[in-house]
């Protein structure tokens, strides 16, 4: 069960597929727009009602872009969540009622365990981010820098709260629906963590090590791949690709943009004077592109894409940056909100990207400049071929099925 944009349903339809073909029934329910990702991978789907994609091109989800803080973005997130938690009750108890165990991604955890508790069905935790709170780092949700140990993990707890928050309304209504006694946001968050109810995270430690000061049961396993099947480059992208010396992508993914114009043209002019062609993807954000020296495209494989490209230029939500890493290619990070401050800084940390560049402040130059350090200094190919090389050896998927064991048993 997992809610949210493409990047929150995508890793899932792999893991699915790994769980499918090691002879369990899976079902994956999430949004209708996203049913056509699991065409031949054995998994089977429930819709859920709500469209996130019409949500934040509403004039609602176009005021996230007003928020200049990681805490004002959180307070307008929690508040549109939780007027959308309400309308996926329904959906997840009909899925929930034929199923054996409940696997929750984090979006919709809080409601999931409340289902799975009524109904007596054992479940497991599966998170895209690190969102338990820990000494380490900041909250990634809120996109800001380190406040120091204690203040990191204060931080991490009012972040988990914040999160509680979204399903005041709609868990007290299934606890009751399910004969459960009631039980406030704070109340269940720590019933939760004294059960140590088991939370796997599907990216690599590679990436982010798991924190020392994590509870037992709060596990790193891998990265969870998107489910491919046996796609294959469109034929004007092979011709494109084969035209020339390697491209650069740039991608914003799931994220809209208030300006779609105006970065597409940034892009543009940035790629032309670094003297490097370009895939632009179109995404929620509507970017666009002309001319010979560019391609337009729509939804891609990454896997199949980015081994090809001379570097990726992205938004850095976890599932591209997670494809930009496997490739072995070095990344732009260009974050715009939520989680991908983090992601982006990690990239830069990790040594595969130059520096960080905000869209809010991106302009031609400064992309141009970030891009030709980026391909020019062998340093960051070595260092994304060699990361990418490591990743792509690690078995994400095997912790889950371990712990799917353990927890049907």
């Amino acid at each position: 069960m997992t809610a949210g944009s493409r990047g929150d349903a995508a890793p899932f339809t792999g893991l699915g597929h790994a769980l499918a073909r090691a002879g369990h029934e899976v079902t994956l329910v999430t949004h209708e727009r996203f049913a056509p990702l699991l065409a031949g991978s054995g998994v089977a789907f429930h819709a859920l009602p709500v469209d996130p994609r019409a949500e934040l091109e509403s004039a609602r989800g176009r005021g996230l872009h007003r928020s200049t803080t990681g805490v004002g973005k959180l307070v307008r997130v929690v508040g549109m969540a939780r007027a959308l938690a309400g309308r996926m009750t329904d959906a997840l108890l009909a899925a929930a009622a034929d199923a054996d165990v409940l696997l929750l991604g984090a979006a919709l955890a809080p409601l999931g365990h409340a289902v799975a508790e009524g109904l007596g069905r054992p479940s497991l935790g599966l998170h895209l981010q690190p969102l338990a709170a820990t000494r380490e780092f900041a909250p990634p949700l809120l996109t800001t820098g380190s406040w120091g140990g204690a203040g990191n993990r204060i931080a991490g707890l009012g972040v988990n709260l914040a999160v509680e928050h979204v399903f005041a309304s709609a868990v007290p209504a299934v606890r009751a629906r399910l004969g459960l006694p009631a039980l406030r946001p704070a109340a269940a968050l720590r019933a939760r963590e004294r059960q140590r109810w088991p939370v796997l995270h599907g990216f690599s430690p590679l990436v982010v090590p798991r924190p020392r000061d994590w509870r037992p049961g709060l596990e790193v396993t891998g990265y969870w791949w998107p489910y491919d099947g046996e796609h294959e480059l469109p034929r004007e992208v092979r011709e494109f690709l084969d035209a020339g010396p390697p491209p650069v992508f740039v991608g914003l993914g799931s994220a809209t943009v208030p300006d779609a114009g105006g970065v597409s043209a940034a892009v543009a002019d940035a790629l032309r004077r670094a003297g490097l062609r370009g895939v632009i993807q179109r995404g929620w954000g509507g970017l666009s592109a002309d001319g010979d020296d560019m391609l337009l495209v729509d939804e891609v494989p990454h896997s199949l894409l980015f081994p090809r490209m001379a570097a990726v230029v992205h938004h850095c939500g976890a599932g591209t940056t997670a494809a930009g890493l496997r490739a072995g290619v070095p990344a732009v990070p260009v974050p715009i909100q939520f989680d991908e401050r983090f992601w982006a800084g990690r990239l830069v940390a990790l040594g595969v990207a130059p520096r960080v560049l905000p869209l809010r402040r991106l302009t031609a130059g400064a992309l141009a400049s970030a891009l030709v350090e980026a391909v020019t200094d062998p340093a960051y190919g070595r260092r994304a071929r060699d990361l990418g090389r490591r990743i792509r050896a690690e078995d994400g998927e095997g912790p889950v099925l371990e712990a799917l064991g353990r927890i049907a048993a």
